[in-house]
């Protein structure tokens, strides 16, 4: 950990995760966190679902729920950034406290429930950022919405013009119920009104932008079936595994784990990646996958590639590593080509897939 990561992380850790992650917003408004990109390099560029990825990691969908630093997060050395989750409406979440380190475990729990300022700021803040940045919008759903479905076709309504690929997020635990939009006849339903949408604005604006789908790592083999099926059977264009999980398993901090909500950070690492091999044989190789969960340097980050992910994504474990995590991710994974003799980072993708593919859930 860099002298900057270490001193920063003393400082956040003063204050509760809530206050402290607000902090960091802040500092990355006003610039107090240096840019800190990698150097470039051709063996780590991505085109996936027609976009021009400059690097694989991503920061993930959860850190700017309102958009307002993604152009700051790209600057660390990320290739993209994901703001959100956003909702037609402004909602508060859940009762605070409900953001809990679990420290001995380099882990988050969260049951935060989408809180957010609501499309319409969202959208104000992302018609000023760069055209050529590479920001995905999150969206989900109102926790009182009469019409979820439609909260979806809202946001892609919404951001179409300022979004450079969206994520349907079904898979937050956080949000009562919304985990059933991955049951087969609703994900059907789902996709149908969303990809309608996305059909009717890319004839209105000559540009189509690409949809994923953000899945849970809670699913039992017969759900990963059903979510696979679905997904091939719409336009989709790709696969986000995974959100949080629900499961405590190993877990160290056996006070903290007791908190209802969502677990991510390492210990997410090893089930989102075997969920993530087991999509990976169930779509085939051309339907692109980004690979979130535990990810915390070079070689997790390679590891969901050879699982089978095209990109990958972080967030927890940047509260612990701290602002130059990602610039080293990058920096290590063009090490990691030197030391394979591969002329791209894709070559690795889906090399140990049966590996991971094989192991229970």
């Amino acid at each position: 950990m860099s002298l900057l990561s270490s001193l920063g992380r003393k400082g956040l850790f003063l204050f509760d995760p809530e206050t402290a992650h607000g902090l960091s917003i802040a500092a990355l408004k006003t610039g107090i966190v240096p840019a800190c990109p990698a150097k470039a390099d051709p063996r780590l560029a991505q085109t996936v679902a027609g976009l021009n990825f400059p690097n694989p990691l991503g920061m993930a969908a959860g850190y700017d729920k309102n958009a307002e630093v993604p152009e700051a997060l790209i600057r660390l050395g990320f290739g993209f950034a994901e703001v959100g989750t956003l909702t037609p409406r402004a909602q508060d979440g859940n009762p605070k406290p409900r953001i809990f380190r679990l420290v001995a475990d380099d882990a988050v729990i969260n049951r935060l429930g989408f809180n957010n300022a609501g499309h319409a700021a969202a959208l104000e803040r992302l018609k000023r950022c760069r055209r050529d940045a590479l920001i995905g919008v999150n969206i989900g759903a109102n926790k009182d919405s009469a019409d979820r479905i439609a909260d979806y076709v809202a946001g892609i309504r919404t951001f179409y013009d300022v979004a450079r690929y969206f994520t349907a997020n079904i898979s937050s635990p956080n949000t009562p119920g919304l985990r059933d939009l991955q049951a087969k006849e609703s994900l059907h339903a789902l996709l149908s009104s969303v990809l309608t949408a996305r059909a009717e604005e890319a004839t209105r604006s000559g540009r189509q932008v690409p949809v994923f789908l953000k899945i849970a790592p809670d699913l039992t083999e017969e759900g990963l079936d059903d979510i696979a099926e679905v997904a091939l059977a719409h336009p989709l264009d790709g696969l986000i595994v995974s959100n949080t999980t629900l499961s405590r398993e190993g877990l160290r901090d056996t006070r903290q784990a007791g908190e209802a909500g969502g677990l991510s950070g390492k210990p997410l690492f090893e089930k989102s990646t075997v969920v993530l091999a087991k999509m990976r044989r169930r779509v085939g190789d051309d339907l692109p996958i980004i690979g979130v969960g535990g990810v915390s340097d070079a070689e997790t980050a390679a590891e969901k590639i050879r699982a089978g992910a095209n990109l990958v994504q972080l967030y927890s474990c940047m509260v612990y590593a701290g602002p130059t995590l990602p610039g080293a991710i990058v920096s290590g994974l063009s090490r990691l080509c030197d030391r394979e003799q591969v002329s791209s980072i894709s070559a690795l993708r889906g090399s140990r897939m049966a590996h991971w593919a094989d192991r229970n859930i």
